[in-house]
């Protein structure tokens, strides 16, 4: 458990200071930055290198969400839940830290929003809660839906954590405008804990609605998979 914990600190400290450091930092500089598209992709990459690199040990969560989907899908013991989801929000918070040092480096510095999420003013498009909430709930539904699928025995081997990285990417394109993209309570909680606006205030959106798109997803996924029998005769992981 101790390996599997190091892990999961590792890849959500990876997480939180690539991809929210690629908006804190890059997104518009100096005067056209990477932009939504760059700071997608760098989400994406994030999952994708860290699944490749510790996902073996841990099964590369990086996320409370996913590891609530995981519980809810049979892939993993309930009693585990507490120990990944505490070292996720750490490991989170340590970036989200780091993240301010640096860039509190630069004479002129303003954290702002610090690339939290938020709806209502807080949202980059001024989307409602409501808005905000559906969309959460259900990209992390299909975020769960495709780990799950995609990690299934009789799944193309090796070909998973590219999968899972540019369905993160693909997340951040269609969501950024609405909530600034969570999917992920840890990544949310790690970077509100030092912005200048309210985004404390709104977290809790940012905890209910992955949760629950999460225990969608997995639902989904056992609906489809759990009693099918693959035609190569190998049962899909419980």
């Amino acid at each position: 458990m101790q390996k599997k914990l190091a892990a999961e600190f590792l890849g959500t400290f990876w997480l939180v200071f690539g991809g929210c450091g690629s908006a804190v930092l890059a997104a518009a500089f100096p005067e056209v930055g990477i932009g939504l598209l760059g700071v997608s992709l760098a989400f994406g990459l994030t999952v994708l290198t860290m699944a490749y690199a510790v996902g073996a040990i841990s099964g590369g969560h990086f996320n409370p969400a996913v590891s609530v989907g995981m519980v809810v899908a049979g892939r993993m013991p309930a009693g585990d839940l507490a120990g990944y989801v505490i070292t996720q929000v750490v490991a989170a918070a340590t970036a989200g830290l780091l993240l301010y040092v640096i860039a509190s480096g630069k004479a002129d510095f303003a954290a702002g929003g610090f690339a939290s999420n938020g709806y209502g003013a807080l949202s980059p498009g001024g989307y409602s809660l409501l808005a905000a909430l559906l969309m959460e709930v259900v990209m992390t539904a299909f975020f769960l839906f495709i780990i799950l699928a995609v990690t299934t025995p009789g799944a193309p081997a090796g070909f998973a954590p590219i999968s899972i990285g540019l369905t993160l990417a693909l997340i951040h394109l269609v969501s950024i405008p609405v909530t600034n993209t969570s999917v992920n309570p840890a990544r949310s909680t790690g970077v509100a804990l030092f912005a200048e606006t309210a985004a404390l205030g709104q977290l809790w959106l940012f905890w209910v609605a992955p949760i629950a798109g999460a225990a969608l997803g997995a639902l989904v996924w056992k609906g489809l998979f759990e009693s099918r029998a693959d035609p190569a005769g190998i049962v899909p992981a419980e």
